[in-house]
């Protein structure tokens, strides 16, 4: 009797901990292929992007930040050190004309690029990103300055303060027009001020998906069509014509896993892939505390992308 409350007391004092990793027990057959760091909008540095994923233990991981590859360096310094397979990557955003919608919002899809033979000639090729990050710093206070030419009281700081560590963009702006009255909601204000064709709207100077694939693949890399759940394509037939189009501007793969890609969906993008010979890759799209819920390596909690997609990436760069 004595033993047993001991023992509960012991239990009691010195609860047992699940293991740093208890829901990777797949980890070492697992990779993440779609990262972001502190050179875009995510919280983690490149360093302690690859120190998590050594903690994780996973078969490897890949820093894909938008439109900029200035993180790779460190990143692969920091992935020699801690011993962790990796790939230098980007994620370029690309004009999109959605098949079935027609709204005030500017449509984007996103390429993946990865560079399994990275050199400081990769970066030189991918200097072409430099114009997106430009563009995206002077369209903004743009639009402010017309909504303050329109009357309103709105300053650029609050939308940045509104932001945070995110990349600012409009979704922001409208935050704020709501936060002080100036719309009831966000796409309010995307209809009256914010959107194509509206007062307060300034084009948006990004690349054709032809030329984001392009810069990609004159850099030695590898372009994959990111998250392709979050197009909204409702027709399979409509999501199929697509893949088409960019197959034939030079896409060589779609990443199949993601956290919300749910079973049937990835099904479907397996075999698209399938069906033009295309790599599957996958990954979280991991931002640190910028997307508190999706966890290194694993997303929500059960996701899983094959360690075979790390090594198809090396192979598609070696035939």
């Amino acid at each position: 009797m004595r033993a047993r409350m001991a023992r509960a007391i012991r239990r009691a004092a010195f609860p047992r901990l699940p293991p740093v990793n208890a829901h990777h027990a797949a980890a070492p057959h697992m990779v993440d292929l779609h990262t972001h760091s502190t050179f875009s909008d995510g919280t983690f540095a490149p360093e302690a992007l690859v120190a998590e994923a050594a903690r994780l233990r996973l078969a490897g991981v890949a820093l894909t930040d938008h439109d900029t590859v200035d993180g790779n360096p460190s990143f692969l310094h920091a992935a020699g050190t801690h011993g962790v397979r990796a790939i230098a990557g980007v994620e370029i955003s690309a004009e999109f004309t959605h098949p079935e919608q027609r709204t005030g919002r500017d449509s984007e899809l996103h390429i993946l690029g990865y560079f399994p033979r990275w050199s400081a000639g990769t970066a030189a090729m991918t200097a072409p990103l430099a114009d997106i990050r430009r563009n995206r710093e002077e369209r903004n206070p743009q639009i402010i300055r017309k909504l303050q030419e329109l009357g309103h009281d709105i300053t650029y700081d609050e939308v940045r303060a509104v932001a945070g560590n995110d990349v600012v963009g409009r979704p922001h702006i409208a935050a704020v027009m709501v936060r002080k009255g100036i719309v009831r909601e966000a796409q309010e204000a995307f209809t009256r001020f914010l959107g194509t064709n509206a007062p307060a709207y300034v084009p948006k100077r990004i690349f054709t998906p032809e030329k984001a694939i392009g810069v990609i693949r004159d850099a030695g890399g590898v372009p994959v069509l990111a998250h392709p759940k979050l197009l909204s394509i409702s027709s399979e037939q409509a999501l199929r014509a697509l893949v088409r189009s960019l197959v034939a501007h030079g896409l060589r793969g779609i990443e199949a896993y993601y956290p919300v890609h749910d079973p049937r969906s990835t099904e479907l993008f397996r075999r698209i892939a399938a069906d033009h010979a295309l790599i599957v890759t996958g990954g979280t799209d991991f931002h640190g505390a910028n997307k508190p819920d999706i966890r290194l390596g694993s997303g929500f909690g059960g996701m899983r992308t094959p360690d075979e997609c790390f090594d198809n990436l090396v192979r598609a760069v070696s035939n």
